[in-house]
């Protein structure tokens, strides 16, 4: 036995305008299927979905930034830029108050940084979340903290109230370690890449100095022979020298 619905039955879905049209031609469809080799619940079934399909894409928000998934704790690759890209940090007393406001609030929110470069108008930073953490969730607090110490200083300096200085940041949990690793020496050879140095050690707000003070030569080779140029790394900032 088939169940066949009625127009009494698809009435109390009528609370919208679309669904009062929904409602009328049901009941066309069902007046006329009397006649046919077609079974109304079929089409009204397939009518209402489509229904509800085009009112979910009509109700949906898309977001204006990044979506940030922190459930999991691990091992992250950052990057935030300034609003609008702006050179706020052009600097060198501004890089290095970024940099050490990076650092210190890396260490209080217990984040392992492992790499790291600075710029007049972002930053990258590869890092470990904190270990008795079962998520990442920390990472929106301390940045949120580092943006907001940093754009204060910065508006004071330059005599501004209320101007806005950071944009958003975008995360990936790295997960696989041939792309952990090459993440590693793409934020060390940064400053490269943007054409500021030739030798990544040579500027001052990034770790390459750091990481090859501190690691063995063996683990400095294997990271520097990795290839960066096919990673998938939104890094589409000008950069201007501050030499």
């Amino acid at each position: 036995m088939r169940w066949h619905a009625t127009a009494l039955e698809v009435k109390p879905w009528v609370e919208t305008y679309q669904w009062r049209v929904a409602y009328f031609i049901s009941s066309f469809i069902i007046l006329i299927s009397k006649s046919l080799w077609v079974s109304a619940d079929f089409v009204l079934v397939f009518f209402a979905l489509e229904i509800i399909s085009s009112r979910m894409k009509s109700e949906m928000k898309w977001p204006h930034a990044p979506s940030h998934s922190l459930a999991l704790r691990g091992t992250y690759f950052l990057t935030a830029g300034t609003y609008q890209k702006a050179h706020f940090f052009n600097t060198r007393e501004r890089l290095d108050v970024l940099q050490r406001g990076l650092l210190s609030v890396a260490s209080e929110f217990k984040w392992h940084l492992e790499a790291w470069a600075i710029f007049p108008n972002h930053y990258h930073f590869v890092a470990h979340s904190p270990k008795l953490e079962s998520n990442a969730l920390s990472l929106t607090v301390m940045l949120g903290k580092l943006h907001g110490k940093t754009a204060n200083w910065l508006n004071k300096r330059d005599n501004i109230s209320g101007r806005t200085i950071w944009h958003n940041y975008r995360e990936t949990r790295l997960t696989i370690e041939g792309s952990y690793l090459a993440r590693l020496n793409y934020v060390h050879q940064n400053a490269v890449k943007h054409g500021l140095v030739e030798v990544g050690n040579q500027y001052p707000w990034c770790s390459a100095g750091w990481f090859e003070r501190t690691a063995s030569p063996a683990q400095v080779n294997t990271i520097y022979g990795l290839k960066t140029d096919t990673l998938n790394v939104a890094d589409d900032f000008t950069v201007a020298g501050v030499f």
